[in-house]
């Protein structure tokens, strides 16, 4: 009896698609929510020169370009991403609400890839003023997550000089 061909390319998507899932809302949220709580709202918005970013600009941009990308460009949701307003900001939002909005992100993210057909993933999708396929646009969310997930940990380290216990999570 023949065994199914487990590297067709519809599985393979479905894999990728799933991983990727995994990643931004069981690995990389949970270390940014540890992070965030373990700070003082003050603290969310310190920055250790007028050239970096916080850990509060950091919140807002990666929702913002996590919306932008999937919620928006493969979701088909209206885009109305600012994205230097993510930058710019300089007041001092509550930690909770820069969580609550990324968890709604990651919510909508999830959703979005949830019901995404795999065999769209080489199609391309007009995103940030360019074309990306959703193979990209999955990817380019994926590491970018990761990306400001390490800067929030070092902001975070540097700011509590503790360690965050990651493995307990």
């Amino acid at each position: 009896m023949p065994t199914p061909d487990r590297n067709s390319e519809r599985d393979v998507s479905q894999a990728f698609i799933q991983k990727a899932r995994e990643l931004i809302r069981g690995e990389y949220l949970p270390k940014i929510e540890r992070c965030v709580e373990g700070l003082t709202d003050a603290q969310v918005w310190w920055r250790p020169n007028a050239e970096s970013n916080s850990v509060g600009n950091l919140l807002l941009h990666i929702s913002g370009n996590a919306r932008q990308w999937i919620v928006c460009g493969l979701g088909g949701a209206t885009d109305e991403r600012q994205r230097q307003t993510e930058f710019d900001e300089r007041r001092i939002l509550p930690r909770d609400e820069l969580l609550r909005t990324l968890r709604t992100t990651v919510a909508d993210v999830d959703d979005v890839l949830a019901r995404f057909d795999p065999a769209l993933l080489l199609d391309n999708y007009r995103i940030q003023g360019t074309q990306a396929s959703a193979l990209e646009a999955i990817f380019h969310v994926t590491e970018h997550f990761s990306m400001h997930t390490g800067q929030i940990i070092l902001l975070t380290k540097t700011l509590t000089a503790r360690d965050m216990h990651f493995y307990d999570l």
